[in-house]
């Protein structure tokens, strides 16, 4: 059966698989026996571990669930980033597609992810918005005291402090905010990441259909919020491509079936505070 439930593939430098070994991007079936439960709150929307493709020396790298950037190295201890809620594009026939965009610890290489997002979904033609936390591989859960709307600035942070993460979010167009503090066990905190996702998982446990979302810009140039998207390892802090240029990798959203490109992140800014990420296909 196909895994996007527990396992992230990870082995070296470089990742390669057969396309036997990944998942088939929709199943239709599946997402509409689960529509009604999933329309109500969201739980079967799980924000996983990258499923890895390649990872170039480069910097590049090609996921069938990711894209945007990773920094790696080891006892991060806080992320920040900030983005604008993107608006989707949910055509009459779109029986179920969803995005998601967050940002979080750990999930590169190993198959904990600490985060907090938002989620666009087109539910039959029709699109709809929430924000969410997540410490995988527990369900993710939809932040009920949130509205999000399209064009709202949003800015999160993850921290990890006495033991305990600390996700927090927040609308900076409404002031609403939300803060979450739990542990997760066996979490590495050696990734920090910035993302807009293809989320997990149909009936048959396959990514959902990624819909047109357009642009997604993440970082200060975007929102006005300042320090994002920065980060925090020891001595090493500011913004990720302020990091040894070795650990900052560009991931390229790939269909894991045809190979064609589904999402591509810009170059960084020059300071390193911002970046886009454009939809390509579905």
């Amino acid at each position: 059966m196909p895994l996007c439930l527990g396992t992230a593939f990870a082995s070296g430098r470089k990742y390669t698989f057969t396309r036997g070994q990944t998942l088939k991007r929709l199943g239709i079936l599946g997402a509409v026996a689960i529509l009604p439960a999933f329309a109500q709150s969201g739980v079967f929307e799980r924000h996983g571990p990258a499923r890895i493709i390649e990872q170039h020396a480069d910097g590049s790298a090609a996921s069938n669930n990711w894209s945007g950037y990773v920094v790696t190295g080891s006892t991060f201890t806080a992320a920040k980033g900030s983005w604008v809620q993107p608006a989707i594009k949910c055509g009459a026939h779109t029986t179920f597609a969803a995005a998601g965009f967050w940002i979080g610890f750990d999930g590169w290489g190993n198959d904990t992810v600490e985060q907090t997002g938002t989620a666009a979904q087109c539910h039959d033609g029709k699109a709809l918005y929430y924000a969410w936390y997540e410490f995988y591989p527990a369900n993710s859960v939809p932040i009920k005291s949130m509205v999000v709307t399209p064009g709202d600035r949003i800015s999160a942070e993850v921290k990890f402090r006495g033991g305990e993460f600390i996700l927090t979010i927040a609308d900076e167009t409404t002031g609403k905010a939300f803060t979450k503090r739990g542990t997760e066990a066996g979490a590495q905190r050696s990734a920090v990441e910035w993302i807009a996702e293809a989320p997990c998982c149909t009936k048959t446990g396959a990514f959902f259909p990624l819909p047109d979302f357009g642009t997604a810009l993440f970082g200060e140039d975007n929102t006005g919020v300042a320090s994002t998207n920065d980060a925090t390892a020891g001595s090493l802090s500011g913004a990720f491509n302020t990091f040894p240029s070795a650990n900052v990798l560009a991931v390229t959203m790939v269909d894991g079936n045809t190979g064609a490109v589904e999402s591509v992140p810009s170059s960084p800014s020059s300071d390193g505070t911002s970046f886009s990420t454009q939809w390509v296909s579905r």
